[in-house]
């Protein structure tokens, strides 16, 4: 498709979702009752496509690909669904189930894969429903949404710690995505929509299952992780926790997604929001993970807070000009370290060992480069330098391992190369945040 029609095709989706995030905005009250016909638009079909292919993904059970769509027909399994959908006939597959690690930790994440054709339309109905509830949600709110992002949330603690939240309950939601029921999860959809058609379709999705061990299993309760609608309506759930929140909450709420953080000013504040949190959450059939739930006294020489992949520790200049001012520091959190150091640790094994040293060293500055991308809004120079010495030192082991030497030579080989065969630094990407100012602007100060 010529990249004009491509782009003419996203703007009417645009124009669409700006128009029914406009009306949802205008209208509080407002129930929307035709949306179904929208999710069956060619040009939100063709959308919903690009983001299924450019996020990619594994094959469901039906064991179809994205390739396997493209030499099939894109144009072909768009008109199949757009036909089923406007008959009645449609129904999704049960996801596929598997099981991955978590960073740094040894238990791991159930996860949901849907058949390509199922990911296409429920990007297709989260393109039109989105902007509505996008409408309602409140700012405490930054996990997957539009123009919201974890450095905006990230950026909140730093700018509360300095006006005086210093106490800090700390937990996230046990099994969220798991334990969502579905009758709440509807309830809280039909506040807004009240298209038949699309409630039975979502709740279809809700229904279809999971096929785990050979067997496909239902339940009254989930959005399965992985699914590409599950956010969105995680989001949508939760928002009833936001709202309870401004009426019984104390302190100040960072929720991305299903972590999340009261900030507050003394400890009785902070005892009191995690009494309020867990009250909110078992009304709507929630509980907090006991392991993750603490309150936290952020000081000089105090234990400090995981979120969002970022230890926080409250700490004071160390230089002349600086002593006088504390402040919260943070930097990659020991998961996130370990985890970084396992992935380099993949990216050279012994496996590999006959792949070019280009693609090993590509794929191993590809990692770094993420990684960093994300981590160098912080205080991470010390972390930086131990992962890329890391990441040095593991090239250096393989490329000896590569010509059946020892260590020595690889090291040596490594550093006769000007060019250290090409893998990257991360000297110079750090932006450390600052309070009262947008991360995106420290950003670009920074550049």
């Amino acid at each position: 498709m010529p990249l004009v029609a491509r782009t003419a095709k996203s703007d009417k989706v645009r124009d669409l979702q700006r128009t029914l995030y406009r009306a949802a905005k205008a209208d509080p009250e407002r129930r929307f009752h035709a949306l179904y016909d929208k999710v069956l638009r060619r040009d939100v079909l063709e959308r919903a496509w690009e983001l299924v292919r450019a996020n990619r993904g594994a094959a469901g059970i039906d064991r179809q690909t994205i390739a396997d769509v493209e030499q099939h027909g894109v144009d072909r399994l768009l008109d199949e669904l757009a036909v089923d959908l406007r008959d009645g006939s449609y129904r999704p597959l049960p996801a596929r189930r598997v099981f991955i690690p978590k960073p740094g930790r040894s238990e791991q994440r159930p996860l949901s894969i849907p058949a390509v054709r199922d990911r296409v339309v429920q990007s297709a109905v989260k393109i039109v429903i989105e902007p509505i509830f996008e409408a309602d949600f409140l700012s405490c709110s930054f996990g997957f949404r539009p123009k919201r992002s974890a450095h905006d949330a990230l950026q909140v603690l730093i700018d509360e710690s300095w006006r005086g939240r210093l106490w800090v309950t700390e937990s996230d939601i046990a099994d969220c995505y798991e334990a969502i029921p579905h009758s709440g999860l509807m309830s809280a959809v039909e506040e807004r929509i009240y298209d038949r058609r699309l409630l039975k379709l979502l709740r279809a999705m809700l229904r279809a299952g999971v096929l785990e061990h050979g067997a496909v299993r239902h339940g009254a309760t989930g959005t399965p992780q992985g699914g590409v609608i599950s956010p969105v309506l995680c989001n949508v759930y939760l928002h009833r926790l936001d709202r309870e929140w401004q009426a019984r909450g104390r302190g100040m709420l960072v929720r991305y997604a299903d972590d999340l953080l009261a900030l507050c000013k003394t400890k009785r504040e902070a005892e009191n929001a995690l009494v309020a949190l867990t009250a909110i959450l078992a009304d709507l059939g929630l509980g907090l993970k006991a392991a993750k739930t603490r309150i936290v006294h952020l000081q000089e020489g105090g234990e400090g807070v995981v979120f969002l992949g970022f230890h926080h520790r409250w700490v004071r200049g160390r230089t002349a000009g600086t002593r006088h001012v504390a402040f919260l520091a943070r930097w990659p959190s020991r998961q996130a370290m370990q985890h970084a150091r396992d992935r380099v640790r993949e990216l050279t094994a012994r496996d590999r060992l006959r792949w070019p040293v280009e693609q090993v060293v590509g794929d191993l500055n590809r990692f770094l480069r993420g990684w960093a991308g994300y981590f160098r809004y912080g205080n991470s120079t010390v972390q930086f330098d131990q992962i890329i010495r890391h990441a040095e030192r593991r090239l250096q082991l393989w490329i000896a391992m590569s010509h059946q030497q020892p260590w020595r030579y690889g090291r040596q080989a490594f550093h006769a190369r000007t060019d250290r065969y090409g893998l990257i630094s991360l000297n110079g990407t750090i932006a450390a945040p600052r309070p009262n100012r947008p991360w995106r602007q420290g950003a670009e100060c920074r550049r």
